[in-house]
């Protein structure tokens, strides 16, 4: 731990956030490839804190797991039935007591769960400001043209922060302030240890509210300031799923906006979405409707889309994906997929390869220079290299209990609808003739063909199908007249 970094900070992740009206506990719900409280995890551990800590009370046991498997090892506290911001604070605090062998000193940050807007650097610049003027508290602020809900900043004729008003507490007056509580904070450890056991629950919630913290610091003669931030977004929860889509544009905005800087062209940002932990080259093209997810990486003049969603898919320099859905999957350095490629888990596409237009893939490799060029379905094989898949080729690769792998080897040119029956190999230098069904194993450099003699029934369509057009249409060609016009020389 660094000078410039706090004792702890402790995330507040309590609540039931019901007006979500989903079973999944408010702050789980997703914006940009992490939870909510996953994106505050994220900030308050670029501090660097000595440690770290979570309050939880709702679905307790699922929103610990959440917690603990995207920070192993945070300090997890529980909140009692005493209700309020207060009450949360105090049984983190004594959770991180008990986790450093005895009371921490210095600063101690507590912010919330639901506010995924909020960087490390803005927490710095609030822990940076408490230490340099020695406030007992520092709390950060905003200005917002509709502040209603949030908690108002009342200060002092000379601009110092005497407390701090609950909406609901808060008279008509004070309901016209502007700036507000953000429920982000600096605390000197000591200071708020002993004024939480203070604090009562005697307001109109009857909750225990952190915020009179405020006002029993100054009592003892502490400094209480704020920090102003000029970017709103920064301090704005997701209460509803509405506010949850308007924060989810607006990072996805700021997402954009930085990877256009690096030199990632994006032709269209008003369609194009891209989680947190993807990673883009410089002169990446982005095409319309684009969406990238999870950690995704694309590679130097790659082209993405349009209409294309990729999720954890590694693609290489110059690749080229249209109008297509890949997950968990590799593309190698100027290979081609789509359009209309279905690529699914497993799948991974060598240098110069090609997956074409209605092709679906699974736990495939094809090597540098093949071609599943389109209509047709690769799964569980492996594919060498320089070798043409024809046009309807499938895998019949599921008995009904078992997987089965084909294995086909390079330079290897397979006709239209082939059919390869798990498991079976196909030798390198190898053909298939149109229609094959491939039962057994093909040597290199063979021929593999499936007869079947074509038998013509004559007459059939206007036995079993009197009166149809088709009908009509076969009576007509084999009449004496028709017949003649159509021979040659006629």
């Amino acid at each position: 731990m660094d000078n410039h970094s706090p004792a702890a900070v402790i995330v507040l992740a309590a609540g039931a956030g019901t007006r979500m009206k989903s079973a999944k506990p408010k702050i789980m719900h997703e914006i940009c490839g992490r939870s909510m409280v996953g994106h505050a995890l994220a900030a308050a551990q670029g501090l660097d804190p000595q440690h770290l800590a979570a309050v939880v009370r709702f679905e307790r046991d699922r929103v610990a797991e959440h917690i603990t498997n995207i920070l192993p090892g945070i300090i997890i506290a529980d909140q009692d039935d005493v209700p309020g911001t207060g009450r949360a604070v105090e049984q983190g605090l004594e959770a991180v007591d008990a986790a450093n062998g005895g009371p921490v000193q210095g600063t101690v940050v507590v912010t919330y769960g639901d506010v995924p807007l909020l960087t490390t650097e803005l927490l710095a610049e609030l822990v940076a400001v408490h230490k340099k003027d020695g406030n007992a508290v520092t709390v950060l602020t905003a200005v917002l043209d509709d502040p209603t809900g949030y908690g108002r900043i009342i200060r002092e004729e000379d601009g110092s922060v005497s407390g701090i008003r609950e909406h609901k507490d808060a008279t008509e007056e004070e309901r016209k302030i502007n700036e507000v509580n953000s429920g982000i904070y600096a605390f000197d450890a000591e200071i708020l240890r002993n004024a939480l056991p203070q604090v009562s629950t005697d307001n109109v919630q009857q909750e225990k509210y952190l915020t009179d913290v405020l006002g029993l610091a100054r009592a003892a003669g502490g400094r209480v300031a704020a920090v102003a931030t000029q970017d709103r977004w920064q301090v704005e929860g997701a209460n509803d799923r509405r506010q949850l889509a308007t924060l989810g544009k607006e990072m996805n905005r700021r997402i954009l906006d930085e990877w256009m800087k690096q030199g990632v062209g994006i032709i269209d940002p008003d369609t194009t979405w891209i989680d947190v932990e993807v990673i883009l080259s410089n002169d990446v093209t982005i095409k319309p409707g684009t969406q990238l997810h999870g950690h995704t990486i694309v590679g130097t003049d790659a082209v993405i889309g349009p209409d294309t969603t990729l999720t954890n898919v590694r693609v290489g320099q110059g690749a080229n994906v249209t109008r297509s859905v890949a997950t968990d999957a590799e593309f190698a350095d100027h290979s081609t997929v789509g359009p209309f490629a279905y690529v699914r888990p497993g799948t991974k596409l060598g240098e110069e390869a090609k997956i074409g237009a209605f092709y679906e893939t699974k736990n495939v490799t094809v090597g540098k220079g093949s071609k599943l060029s389109h209509l047709g379905y690769m799964g569980d094989a492996e594919i060498g290299e320089y070798t043409n898949i024809g046009c309807g080729n499938i895998t019949a690769n599921y008995d009904g209990v078992n997987k089965h792998r084909t294995q086909i080897g390079s330079h290897v040119r397979t006709s239209s609808n082939s059919v390869f029956v798990a498991p079976v190999s196909v030798g390198d230098g190898a053909y298939t003739g149109a229609g094959a069904v491939v039962r057994k194993d093909v040597p290199a450099g063979a021929l593999a063909i499936t007869f079947a003699q074509q038998k013509n029934m004559e007459g059939w369509t206007q036995d079993k199908r009197p009166g149809t057009p088709a009908a009509q249409a076969a009576q007509r060609a084999q009449t004496p007249q028709n017949q003649i016009a159509q021979e040659p020389n006629a």
